[in-house]
């Protein structure tokens, strides 16, 4: 069967991604396909809106392939860049999608997962949800959009999810703007067989989601994540007095010291820009720039391929990243551009 099963059902188009064994990990093949189908269904009358889900019991998406990208950019090839090209410009198709557009985010959702749900019309989650951006942690930035969400979070909880890979229960994501409503998982067969019989309001199956728990730590994440560096925010974090501030120091000095400082820089410049087209173009330019550096091959190895959670930065320490290096990230890329700021 494909890695990705899409079929139209009474007028729902379903994407189902189909790869449980990778907790649904996306591949390229999988991008253009589910590009193409939103395409067609985009102009198909007898399409009222899609439902996108993952299959098996974990999930909707663990992210991208990286096992794949480790493999290319380990003998220096450009796939990579084609995948995120081809995956960017399906999450911008999402967020422009002309019908509802209704993302299932039960389970697991990280890195990728996001990118095919966060920028849908109407977002689910439940009490199994655990969303998160944790590519920190592999020497990465977030990505498929993920700096345009997060940046526009309440106070700087999107900061503190980005620089230590949090995991967001299904509250933490409708209060962080990454999710719109929460519905019970032993319910979601009942929402599906609604939704294809044409009830398109989700608000008759949700209820209102537990509290936040990472609502309630604003008091000491905001003034933490607000300085101007990765430094200051760690000493701010290590001296705040709060036992989860200490732990989050703890969390965010084990990452790539040049993704968090990237990751920072990304996240302050979407906070002003205009659209998730600006934010994705700026996306592709960091994520460019960083396939040729070492991280992120190290920290693929260290997180997937040896499992030996010991990753070798380099440079090994924040106060090592050179400035000049972290702008060279956000350089134009001339004809390589993404381009869609200007489509």
């Amino acid at each position: 069967m494909s890695d990705v099963v899409l079929r139209v059902e009474r007028g729902l188009g379903r994407i189902t991604l189909n790869r449980p064994r990778t907790l649904n990990a996306l591949t390229p093949g999988m991008v253009r396909e589910i590009f193409g189908a939103l395409g067609d269904w985009a102009g198909d009358d007898a399409v009222r809106a899609v439902l996108i889900d993952g299959a098996g019991e974990r999930g909707l998406c663990a992210g991208g392939d990286i096992r794949g990208i480790y493999e290319h950019a380990k003998a220096g090839q450009d796939g990579p860049k084609t995948f995120w090209r081809e995956e960017y410009l399906l999450n911008h198709r999402i967020s422009q999608f002309p019908k509802p557009y209704i993302a299932l985010m039960d389970g697991i959702v990280m890195g990728g997962g996001v990118g095919v749900s966060g920028h849908g019309s109407v977002r689910v989650v439940t009490e199994r949800s655990v969303v998160g951006m944790p590519e920190v942690g592999i020497g990465f930035v977030p990505d498929v959009g993920g700096t345009f969400l997060l940046s526009r979070a309440p106070g700087e909880l999107g900061t503190h999810a980005a620089l230590t890979a949090a995991r967001l229960s299904g509250s933490d994501a409708i209060h962080m703007g990454l999710a719109d409503h929460f519905v019970r998982s032993e319910r979601l067969p009942e929402l599906v067989e609604a939704l294809s019989e044409g009830e398109l309001d989700v608000r008759a199956f949700a209820e209102e989601p537990p509290p936040s728990e990472l609502a309630a730590q604003r008091r000491w994440i905001d003034p933490c994540y607000s300085a101007d560096s990765v430094e200051e925010i760690a000493s701010r974090l290590a001296t705040s007095g709060e036992a989860a501030g200490e732990a989050a120091a703890k969390e965010l000095l084990g990452k790539s010291p040049t993704s968090l400082k990237v990751t920072l820089q990304a996240l302050r410049a979407a906070k002003v820009l205009d659209d998730l087209g600006e934010c994705l173009d700026l996306e592709y330019r960091v994520a460019c720039a960083l396939l040729e550096r070492p991280d992120l091959v190290e920290g693929i190895r260290a997180a997937i391929i040896d499992k030996d959670r010991e990753p070798r930065w380099s440079p090994g320490r924040l106060e090592d990243v050179d400035r000049l290096s972290v702008q060279r990230c956000f350089a134009w890329l001339g004809e390589g551009e993404l381009g869609l700021a200007v489509r």
